[in-house]
């Protein structure tokens, strides 16, 4: 197929797909129990269900598109249009019995995200992005003149942290948030909940919905090191990381700059 837009039809097979999995997510949370994997994070019969049932769903809705996912296939897929999946972005919180995880998913086309979706099963937010279309959250479009809240929170991922422990001698310039999830740190800035965020070593699973996201609602974004829009078909990007820094506007990029930079020192 492959296609640039998605179809109203799949769009609403893709809404129901998710529903399903957010469903089977939201029944198995408090009830199963974790294990690690190779590189010591955690994994959960549910993450690779929810994988395995996005990734069949996805063969269905749109047929000859390739797939990556953090579970399954890490290299990038060399047709026009893929797909980039997260089935559980926040599998620690999900294991700690602590509510605030994502479904993270997005269609590449041409190597930039097209379209985006993020769901948050336990609050009951889906968030579609469309390119040079804009955002829906539970089907309202959002209007981004109107999203303008000026947080004083900044949100950190558990390794960006230690950039802290680097400038000891300095005020950090917000309250600092952490929610352990990287797609949603991501959302708090395009929705104004905190005013950046700082990722030390997200993987492209756990940043392409969110990137979509955040450009469909003026934010900034600032690659640190490796800018994703640079894929090669064939790569493998199991351990490629894409530091950055998002935020609500080109200034406050600049305040977050000299902090995100500490990333890259060794």
């Amino acid at each position: 197929m492959n296609q640039t837009n998605l179809t109203n039809y799949q769009l609403s097979e893709l809404d129901s797909l998710f529903e399903l999995v957010s469903q089977r997510q939201i029944k198995d949370f408090g009830n199963i129990s974790a294990s690690n994997k190779a590189d010591g994070s955690l994994i959960t019969t549910c993450d690779l269900w929810s994988d395995k049932t996005i990734v069949e769903g996805l063969a269905k809705i749109a047929p000859n598109e390739g797939v990556l996912s953090e579970e399954g296939g890490k290299n990038v897929p060399n047709t026009k249009a893929y797909w980039v999946v997260d089935p559980l972005d926040g599998t620690t919180n999900f294991a700690a019995n602590i509510p605030y995880w994502s479904i993270s998913v997005a269609r590449f086309v041409d190597g930039i995200p097209q379209s985006s979706f993020l769901i948050i099963p336990t609050l009951k937010k889906k968030f579609v992005s469309i390119k040079n279309k804009g955002v829906w959250l539970n089907n309202k479009k959002i209007d981004p003149s109107q999203n303008n809240f000026q947080s004083e929170c900044i949100s950190l991922c558990s390794r960006s942290i230690k950039i802290l422990q680097k400038n000891p001698n300095s005020v950090f310039p917000g309250k600092i948030r952490l929610l352990g999830v990287s797609s949603l740190n991501l959302t708090s800035v395009a929705m104004g909940q905190t005013f950046g965020a700082i990722e030390s070593t997200p993987k492209i699973w756990d940043i392409a919905a969110a990137w979509l996201l955040l450009e469909e609602l003026n934010c900034s974004i600032e690659w640190l090191e490796t800018n994703p829009s640079n894929l090669v078909p064939g790569q493998n990007l199991s351990d490629v990381n894409f530091p950055l820094i998002a935020c609500r506007s080109i200034e406050k990029i600049e305040i977050l700059k000299p902090w995100g930079n500490l990333i890259l020192e060794k």
